[in-house]
């Protein structure tokens, strides 16, 4: 059983602490943020934080895997009917990235961001983020292998740096002009990858 759990789910506590830090992060950034604000924030003991959480770094883990879940099932979910042409899948994951820049309170990608903030590549929260990452680039290279597009680790790369770029733009710049360049773009990846894969 995990800490801070019973019966295998999460306690109130922790959830209202994850919760308050998730969205302070997300808003403020990680090293802004001290556990004193998350803990009044959340409304709970510091004994009840150390309960949970053995201390910050863990917290701000826990805070990444909520969002790796979290995109996962939002790729996922984004995904066409099975007997969909497989470039739908890609451009219904192109929309989906979209729709989240184009959401209230939009503030780049948390990955990247927390990246930013922990620079050494042997800290956990910087391997976290890699990890993320990778999985990622693995799974928009399989939909685009799947559409046919080749080279597709080469397209899937593509993709992602072009996902990077609308997510950094998403927050400085018109979000819908931002959306409409990254659709765009997607869509002459893929027809420059399907006519590649004919010649």
């Amino acid at each position: 059983m995990s800490r801070g759990t019973r019966s295998g789910r999460p306690s109130e506590a922790r959830t209202r602490l994850l919760e308050t830090a998730t969205r302070i992060f997300y808003a403020e950034g990680i090293h802004s943020v001290g556990v004193d604000r998350i803990i009044e924030e959340a409304q709970v003991t510091r004994a009840t934080l150390y309960r949970h959480f053995t201390g910050k770094e863990e917290l701000v883990l826990a805070y990444l895997d909520q969002a790796d879940q979290g995109m996962r099932a939002h790729i996922t979910g984004a995904q066409a009917a099975p007997d969909a042409a497989p470039e739908d899948d890609v451009r219904a994951v192109a929309r989906a990235i979209a729709d989240g820049i184009r959401s209230p309170g939009f503030r780049g990608c948390a990955f990247l961001n927390a990246v930013a903030e922990y620079p050494d590549p042997d800290h956990p929260v910087h391997r976290a983020v890699l990890a993320h990452r990778q999985w990622f680039l693995e799974t928009v290279t399989e939909l685009l292998g799947r559409a046919g597009i080749e080279p597709a680790d080469a397209a899937g790369r593509h993709f992602v740096m072009l996902r990077d770029g609308a997510m950094a733009a998403g927050c400085l710049f018109d979000p819908e002009l931002v959306c409409e360049t990254f659709l765009r773009g997607v869509e002459s990846l893929l027809t420059a990858g399907a006519a590649a894969s004919r010649t």
